[in-house]
């Protein structure tokens, strides 16, 4: 009967009998009638995505300008790296492929001041999986505690809880992390961004890299160097990484995020040999290594000097930006503070007292200019509210408009 309905032949309804019977969707008894299983359940609707609000000036901070993405160069690298693919599909070494390891190597070494060798690098998802991997080794080495900046990125937190470790608040003040403060916590680890800090922009000084350093070496523990926004330095040379002065002593991580695009999933990090064996482990039983041909595309995207072109081209952009927002804040904002403006891709903002924070939110969100509040960066040490601006995706014309729409005293 089917088969004359649908116009078909008798032995495709029963090849479709069953395979529905033995995917559990029909019951069929020998000699009795086919019955559509008992636990088959009508599915529910399609739930529909929420929108999120859209806003016409957005200053999110820790993005790069994704519109700046050089298609091209990184076409022709990942054509190049596409004629070079051969064996790199396969399992691969949970480290990474070598190729991009080594221009890392290279790379981190000549720009970042980084002691690595290829061997000592791992390839990872970014700084969040370079992160857990961090804690996950630190726990395994016995190390139960971390010790985080506060202010700071809320993410680091729970990255390093959900890795079995406990992190410990220790202040940040102008010169960055609170060493003294550090050296009273029963902690043998610490994670900080020492070029850049999250938000305040803070640089840590010579003399509490340090003091770090000193104790580092005195208690027999870890710094985990997050090496944000490290590549942007607006008014000298970029500060050269904690890592090279104690290699033993201070895990390393990087990413592509800021330099290029989030989207890419591409960090690493540089391990001393006494735990790199740890941390390859559990990259492994993570997810048994990152993809092959981002990999094998950024190695080729470092080799051919394309990466120095466009950080070369963005400084220059970002600088620009940063310019325009710094004059706008100084024309509409001048009670204002501005911190963290020598590097990276966000500035800090600290109002003077009685401001009420919450409610400059509120009003720039009316008119379409979404900010973002200090306080979701405060965890046990406190603060007067203040604002994070990143620059970084909007253009000049529209950081000029965005600050004199939110402008004090504006109807």
């Amino acid at each position: 009967m089917f088969a004359a309905e649908l116009g078909v032949s008798r032995g495709v309804v029963v090849e479709a009998y069953e395979q529905l019977i033995a995917e559990g969707y029909l019951v069929a008894t020998r000699g009795g009638a086919t019955r559509v299983a008992s636990t088959v359940r009508r599915p529910p609707p399609p739930r529909e995505e929420p929108r999120p609000q859209t806003f016409a000036f957005d200053f999110r901070p820790g993005l790069p300008d994704m519109q700046a993405f050089p298609w091209n160069a990184w076409w022709r690298a990942s054509r190049t790296a596409l004629d070079a693919v051969d064996g790199a599909l396969a399992y691969p070494d949970p480290r990474g492929i070598l190729t991009l390891r080594a221009a890392l190597a290279e790379y981190l070494t000549r720009a970042r001041g980084v002691a690595a060798s290829a061997s000592q690098i791992i390839i990872c998802t970014g700084c969040a999986q370079g992160l857990s991997i961090a804690a996950r080794t630190l726990k395994a080495h016995g190390i139960e505690r971390l010790a985080t900046e506060d202010l700071g990125n809320p993410d680091i937190r729970g990255v390093i809880a959900e890795g079995g470790v406990t992190p410990v608040s220790v202040p940040v003040d102008e010169d960055g992390l609170d060493v003294s403060a550090l050296e009273r916590l029963r902690v043998k680890a610490v994670v900080l961004s020492p070029a850049h800090q999250n938000p305040l922009g803070s640089v840590l000084s010579p003399a509490r890299r340090q003091q770090l350093l000193a104790w580092a070496f005195r208690v027999g523990g870890f710094i985990v160097e997050d090496d944000y926004d490290a590549e942007y330095r607006y008014d000298r040379a970029a500060i050269g990484a904690l890592q090279g002065l104690a290699p033993e002593r201070v895990i390393y991580l990087g990413s592509a995020s800021k330099i290029l695009a989030p989207g890419l999933r591409l960090g690493w990090m540089v391990l001393d040999d006494a735990i790199l064996e740890t941390a390859s482990r559990v990259k492994r039983h993570l997810d048994y290594g990152s993809a092959a041909m981002e990999q094998l595309a950024y190695a080729e995207f470092i080799a051919s000097g394309e990466l120095d072109r466009h950080l070369r081209r963005m400084r220059h952009a970002y600088r620009r930006r940063r310019d325009v927002l710094l004059a706008a804040l100084a024309k509409h904002f001048p009670d204002w503070t501005v911190r963290g403006a020598a590097a990276g891709l966000h500035v800090a903002l600290q109002p003077p007292p009685g401001t009420d924070v919450a409610a400059l939110v509120a009003r720039a969100a009316a008119r379409s200019v979404r900010l973002y509040p200090l306080s979701a960066y405060m965890f046990r040490y406190r603060i007067p509210d203040g604002l994070v601006f990143g620059y970084a995706c909007l253009s000049e014309a529209q950081i000029d408009e965005a600050i004199r729409r939110i402008a004090p005293g504006r109807t």
